[in-house]
């Protein structure tokens, strides 16, 4: 009888749904792939990453497009995609720098900051949405900026890893201060993180 239930909550998911499923499935994906890289240092897993992200980021664009062609918005929808962007745009941007070569112990300071703003940001949004939209129930605007622009950078990465500056060495190098190490590198996903959860920041969402 559980099990009945269990297929009946999947079956009772819209399209835009299984969509955001999707996003979730390629973050989860990426964080994997960046595990597997730090084992095997296998570059075909890094550029696993660097694939998989990109897909998370389409399968956002379109759920809720196809959910507002579908007319099938819903409360649901709105959760899923919250949870799925913490995997996709938070956790797995944040394991893919420590993949990457900020593993000290300012550098995980850091990256644990960085998700703790995107869940931060994501359950807001969630909060004052209804707050925030028109006549229509269109959000006029995001305030402080969408968890989705982390994967700016996850492009630095990517362009770092072309050139071959990953590891030991990543521009900026690495500071000792006190116990532990900091990667300089790692204050980009500090400012990203405070953007996320600023008041101050308006951007007209599309």
């Amino acid at each position: 009888m559980a099990e009945q239930r269990h297929f009946s909550m999947f079956r009772s998911f819209q399209l835009a749904d299984l969509i955001t499923i999707g996003n979730g499935f390629a973050g989860m994906g990426a964080i994997l792939a960046a595990i597997k890289y730090v084992a095997d240092r296998d570059e075909r897993f890094l550029r696993m990453v660097f694939w998989l992200l990109p897909v998370a980021l389409l399968c956002d664009f379109l759920d809720g497009r196809v959910a507002r062609w579908r007319h099938k918005q819903s409360a649901l929808g709105q959760e899923l995609d919250s949870l799925a962007d913490v995997v996709s745009f938070g956790v797995a941007p944040a394991v893919l720098a420590f993949a990457m070569g900020m593993r000290g112990l300012w550098d995980a300071a850091v990256l644990l900051c960085f998700v703790a703003c995107g869940i931060s940001r994501l359950a807001r949004y969630n909060v004052t949405a209804s707050s925030l939209s028109d006549d229509a129930g269109k959000v006029r605007y995001f305030e402080g900026t969408p968890i989705p622009t982390s994967l700016f950078l996850a492009l630095v990465l990517f362009v770092l890893w072309q050139m071959g500056r990953i590891g030991d060495r990543l521009p900026f190098g690495a500071w000792t201060l006190g116990p532990g190490v900091l990667h300089p590198l790692v204050l980009m996903y500090a400012l990203s993180g405070s953007a996320m959860i600023s008041k101050t920041l308006h951007i007209p969402k599309p």
